[in-house]
């Protein structure tokens, strides 16, 4: 497979297709505001900081594993290694998570419900385009070793 034969949607990176919908999701806020009460309790906005912490702590994280065992971070690229232990020894998809938990956080903080509400527009190009993708990729290069790997740890969580 070559880097050109990649889906459009796999070709975005997942970060900038999540920054764009939750900026859509502030500007329909804007347009059309949305309030819950449930949405202003100190609760949600600790919870909001956690999902920001732990998912920064996650995803750049897991980036840096991919980045100290050379092998690429561009879902259209092609994998040098196949990385299993650290945080994708508990999920296939540590950065993708990370990502969303960093999505989500900042709506919880600011009270906004419209990019909640639209999170799951970049999940789901991430699930049913961009991980189909790389797990095909994945299995045609690293073959049964990816697939014991697929049976052992989950998707996402």
């Amino acid at each position: 497979m070559e880097q050109c034969r990649a889906p459009l949607l796999v070709m975005i990176p997942p970060p900038i297709i999540y920054a764009a919908t939750f900026a859509a999701g502030m500007v329909v806020d804007r347009v059309i505001p949305w309030r819950q009460d449930w949405m202003r309790s100190e609760l949600v906005q600790w919870l909001g900081w956690a999902f920001i912490i732990a998912g920064l702590l996650l995803g750049p994280g897991s980036a840096g594993f991919f980045a100290l065992r050379r092998t690429t971070l561009n879902p259209a690229g092609l994998p040098a290694r196949l990385v299993t232990n650290g945080p994708f020894a508990l999920s296939r998809n540590p950065m993708y998570v990370g990502v969303t938990m960093i999505y989500l956080g900042p709506a919880l903080v600011l009270g906004k419900i419209w990019p909640l509400v639209l999170v799951v527009l970049p999940w789901a190009i991430t699930n049913w385009v961009v991980i189909p993708f790389e797990e095909a990729r994945l299995r045609n290069i690293f073959g049964e070793n990816y697939v014991d790997y697929c049976r052992r740890v989950r998707r996402w969580v």
